[in-house]
């Protein structure tokens, strides 16, 4: 515990973080590399370049100075860390690494601030939220191993299939090379991948939904091609140019917090756009196993038919099951693309044409696809009086709120 001292100290620093703003963390991340360039294996460079990493982390760090003297506020963001932290391997050795370059950060960028009583204060502080994420994840590994399938570290699996699912998309079946079981998983939640393209110079891994209800033997990603902007995706072009049947990759165990919670009387929707939808459509098969038995909406928005993944299998799920509905935007349609059949409606994802069929009691909504869209969506859900605590949302790469 914490004293209050210490906790008034932090707390006290609040207003020189919003002041420096992501400045702060962009420093520290330049120190942490020069230093320790060792930790390039882990992280993601590219949310570097982005700034999304920078941010995700000034956030945090934010929020626990805020407060510090409150946890039980922060408890949701520490799971959602800590589960994050396992797909990339994170180990005790490196808190005391990240510790220290945090406390030089805050001594260099404002040292008449930085004093001894503050750096002191901070120090004990970080120590303190590290030994909770040190005892989270050590469980979180150890129930990963223990489970029936389960594993700890990198597992290497054959890749049995690859589907071209769209333009965009391609969908990777592996299968474990010691051919015994493999962990369940709740539908929602993703792998971590293991790479080391020849283009870069330090291990990637990356982190793709499952894609396919679990069966104890395979498992199932979907990958988007990553070709825009001006440092186009290492991993994700690695694995759709160079990856063949019969290669084999390393993967971690299924991890993740944000996974369908519905029991068969709850009505689901499942709310999607680009690649976006590949934890709904697990969550989808998944509810279709299980003979799901309340109402079920699949709403997705891409640019057109050529984009369009999974496209005949929602159209066939939907055609088999009476209670399944699904509803598509295309923001610009394709000359051959027809309203009716391929899509419902044009342009962007507007609720207000569908919001009574929506309005179930008890639903459960489920959002995943660029952050935009989901802040739009879920401020269109709000509007129609669907309350917080029925949305939930995965949001690839570092944690934004909506």
């Amino acid at each position: 515990m914490l004293d209050t001292n210490t906790i008034n100290t932090v707390k006290a620093t609040v207003p020189l973080l919003e002041k420096a703003g992501t400045a702060i963390t962009e420093h520290f991340y330049k120190r942490m590399f020069t230093h320790n360039p060792e930790l390039l294996n882990i992280f993601n460079e590219s949310h570097q370049h982005t700034g999304e990493q920078p941010k995700a982390l000034f956030n945090a760090v934010l929020a626990y100075a805020k407060f510090i003297d409150k946890p039980e506020v922060l408890t949701g963001a520490i799971e959602h860390i800590a589960q994050k932290h396992t797909g990339f391997l994170i180990q005790p050795e490196h808190y005391p690494i990240v510790g220290n370059h945090l406390l030089a950060t805050l001594k260099e960028l404002a040292p008449e601030v930085a004093t001894d009583e503050v750096l002191e204060a901070w120090g004990k502080a970080y120590q303190v939220l590290a030994g909770i994420f040190i005892e989270r994840e050590a469980t979180i590994y150890s129930e990963y191993e223990r489970v029936e399938g389960g594993w700890k570290g990198p597992r290497e699996f054959t890749v049995i299939e690859k589907t071209i699912e769209s333009e965009l998309i391609t969908s990777f079946k592996l299968a474990p090379v010691d051919g015994k079981p493999v962990k369940s998983f709740k539908p929602g939640q993703y792998l971590s991948v293991m790479t080391k393209p020849e283009s870069s110079a330090y291990q990637e891994i990356r982190q793709y939904s499952l894609s396919d209800k679990p069966n104890g033997q395979t498992y199932r990603i979907s990958v988007r091609r990553e070709d825009r902007g001006l440092k186009p995706g290492i991993v994700s072009n690695y694995l759709h140019e160079q990856i063949k049947v019969g290669d084999t990759l390393k993967v971690l165990p299924p991890a993740g917090d944000f996974y369908l919670q519905a029991n068969q009387e709850t009505p689901v929707v499942l709310i999607s756009a680009g690649v976006g939808l590949t934890p709904l459509v697990s969550m989808l098969n998944t509810l279709v196993a299980s003979n799901h038995q309340a109402p079920i909406f699949y709403l997705h928005a891409c640019e057109h038919s050529k984009v369009h993944a999974f496209k005949s299998f929602i159209k066939q799920t939907e055609a088999e099951n009476n209670n399944i509905q699904s509803i598509i935007w295309y923001r610009q349609p394709e000359a051959t693309d027809l309203q009716g059949i391929d899509y419902q409606f044009e342009g962007t994802m507007q609720l207000d044409a569908i919001k009574q069929q929506l309005l179930l009691p008890n639903a459960q909504y489920y959002l995943c696809g660029p952050f935009g869209f989901m802040q739009a969506v879920n401020q269109q859900l709000l509007t129609m009086g669907v309350e917080p605590n029925q949305v939930h949302y995965e949001v690839f790469g570092p944690q934004q709120t909506l």
